[in-house]
């Protein structure tokens, strides 16, 4: 695999953008990308004061999943771009969930050849790095963040799909999360089954466990707003200790027992302080074994390209072959 020439951004590059968002009372320093992410660009930009603001930059050089906006309206889909993320900052501000400060968003490309916003940078380091040094103050953080998850699943809708499709009035309706589930899941299954050899020799096993325990689910017309993928590394930490959500940009209306799944996989021995009352078994156990096999199908899809680390993924990926082994192991 050849890696293709990606162009980031550069310092030079934003001097219209500063004077126009700061005016010319604020020198900037520096710019440092930050790694990590494969949707979108991140830079910490640093001024002659020592303040710092983050540059979100949405472009194809930025997109290590090179899908573009093409999939938006797939529930699923990776999501990436300026309208899913202001969208979603301002339904989540309104429901007092912190979120990093907006302080300058622009589609009209005038200062960047792509979608750019400057937000907050929230300089108290993730929830993950909190739990791991100072378990009494990360626990203090996760009453507050399940407070936050609280008021998110009471915020309900009766469309499936991300936040501006919904508001637009351009969400699924025809089919319920159990649906789209089983139609990902399967999608899932066949990438996994070309690339993964014990996935492959039990392929129709996982086909059938799939589609069974999606017949014993009871349908549902109304759903909560999620984060989607919602590990202890989505989550900040500011200087009250508050919990600050990012990578917001796929914020949805779901079944909340999908976001509980994904906690409790990423929480693990912590979850159990973020639980909620009146989740459905059921459903926790087909979005289990679905979200499996997406962390091993879209692990091996990145690796197609140049993400850069690489070893990062494979260990993703073969890690969750392992749970989704296991998994149908057992369920036999």
């Amino acid at each position: 695999m050849r890696a293709r020439q990606r162009r980031f951004v550069e310092l030079g590059q934003l001097g219209g953008l500063v004077r126009e968002v700061f005016g010319d009372g604020r020198r900037l320093a520096g710019i440092e990308r930050l790694t990590g992410g494969s949707k979108k660009g991140v830079y910490r930009l640093r001024f002659d004061d020592e303040w710092t603001v983050l540059l979100y930059v949405w472009s194809e050089d930025e997109d290590f999943w090179d899908t573009g906006t093409s999939e938006h309206s797939q529930v699923l889909s990776n999501a990436s771009g300026l309208r899913l993320f202001q969208a979603a900052h301002d339904r989540l501000s309104g429901r007092g969930v912190r979120v990093p400060r907006l302080y300058f968003a622009d589609d009209g490309r005038r200062h960047h050849p792509a979608d750019i916003a400057l937000v907050e940078d929230v300089r108290g380091g993730t929830l993950e790095a909190l739990l791991e040094k100072d378990p009494a103050s990360g626990g203090r953080v996760l009453e507050r963040l399940a407070r936050a998850l609280d008021s998110m699943g009471r915020d309900r809708a009766r469309e499936v799909g991300k936040v501006a499709l919904v508001e637009e009035g351009r969400g699924v309706r025809d089919r319920d999360c159990v649906d789209v589930v089983l139609a990902w899941a399967l999608k899932d299954l066949a990438e996994a089954a070309e690339r993964v050899d014990g996935i492959r020799a039990v392929r129709q096993e996982f086909d059938a466990a799939l589609e069974e325990m999606a017949a014993q689910v009871e349908p549902r017309h109304e759903y909560a707003l999620i984060h989607g993928e919602l590990g202890p590394d989505h989550v900040l930490v500011d200087d009250e200790g508050e919990p600050v959500l990012i990578d917001i940009e796929g914020t949805m209306f779901f079944d909340v027992e999908w976001e509980h799944v994904f906690l409790r996989i990423r929480f693990g021995e912590h979850y159990e302080r973020l639980r909620a009352a009146g989740l459905d078994e059921r459903r926790m156990r087909l979005y289990r074994l679905a979200q499996h096999l997406s962390l091993v199908a879209g692990p091996l899809r990145l690796l197609d390209g140049d993400f850069p680390d690489r070893d990062f993924m494979t260990g993703i990926a073969t890690h969750h072959t392992k749970a989704a082994l296991e998994f149908l192991s057992a369920y036999r």
